[in-house]
């Protein structure tokens, strides 16, 4: 079910938010949590639900509400709700607020496809979130963050000097961020580096795994013959590039193309696929469900 109301001139964002639910599947759940916003005089601006299971399956919901006088109340809010229907319910719940843009911390190399676009975005107004920092392994990059007014922090990293490395960057990222986007960031991150950065971690990767491993995939894609590229963004798990999936595309080539034009039409598959998957991840409409994600 989808319900769409369009907000008025007066919801501002300060009583704007974004509920995310999460809980085993029953009857009732809807109705709570919309007779819970009735009764404290919330308007539900957007709403999105999926089962995976009507008999004993796992509920999801995404809600966005409007609320007069929010921004004062939130705690009582917060309590109120949690009490009389996150409880019962079981549920795994999460509120955010919209006059909060998520904080994302952006790790780079040397490539600078989907860095740019994500710097451009943010300041067309495409994405609704800021940018704290920005931490690379080279130098090349400094003055495109710089241009955009972005903190830039070279934090070199080679196989003897990784573990320092990582606390280098927890140490710069740590109360910074919301999450991370690896923007085409060529470091592999350890389980210890993701267990204390404690936030969501997004990575992009062309599509080529696991076939064309190495340093040059689209040249072992051209020697093959393949006739589709593409992108894949997901979150970062201890597992390398197996975590939950949030956003994919491909675009389909034929046997004119050169690894240069692969490589070419590649990266504007990434920057894309990245940029979708950003934004519904700052936009609160990817739920996590084991290695899947329902987006919204």
């Amino acid at each position: 079910m989808t319900q769409d109301a369009r907000p008025t001139p007066s919801q501002q964002p300060a009583n704007t938010a974004r509920l995310t639910i999460s809980c085993p599947d029953r009857r009732g759940i809807v109705a709570a949590v919309s007779q819970f916003l009735h009764n404290h005089g919330a308007n539900i601006i957007h709403s999105d639900q999926h089962s995976t299971d009507p008999e004993g399956g796992q509920f999801f919901m995404r809600m966005e509400f409007y609320l007069d006088g929010l921004d004062m109340a939130r705690d009582p809010f917060e309590r109120a709700f949690a009490g009389v229907v996150a409880e019962p319910f079981c549920m795994d719940w999460h509120l955010w607020y919209s006059d909060r843009p998520k904080r994302m911390g952006l790790l780079v190399s040397q490539y600078d496809h989907c860095f740019l676009d994500l710097l451009w975005r943010k300041r067309r107004g495409e994405l609704d979130a800021e940018i704290p920092l920005v931490i690379s392994n080279h130098e090349l990059l400094r003055r495109d963050a710089e241009m955009f007014g972005v903190p830039f922090h070279v934090v070199p990293v080679s196989r003897d000097t990784k573990p320092q490395a990582e606390q280098e960057a927890l140490a710069l990222l740590k109360g910074q961020v919301d999450f991370v986007v690896l923007a085409r960031y060529m470091q592999i991150l350890s389980g210890d580096f993701l267990r204390e950065v404690g936030v969501p971690v997004i990575n992009i990767h062309h599509s080529f795994l696991p076939a064309f491993v190495g340093a040059n995939p689209y040249r072992a894609a051209f020697t093959r013959g393949v006739k589709l590229v593409g992108a894949t963004a997901h979150y970062v798990t201890e597992e390398l590039d197996a975590g939950p999936i949030i956003e994919q595309d491909v675009a389909r080539v034929t046997h004119r193309e050169t690894p240069e034009t692969l490589m070419r039409l590649g990266r504007d598959v990434e920057r894309q696929v990245l940029a979708r998957a950003v934004k519904a991840h700052v936009e609160d409409r990817v739920l996590v469900h084991g290695n899947k994600t329902m987006v919204f």
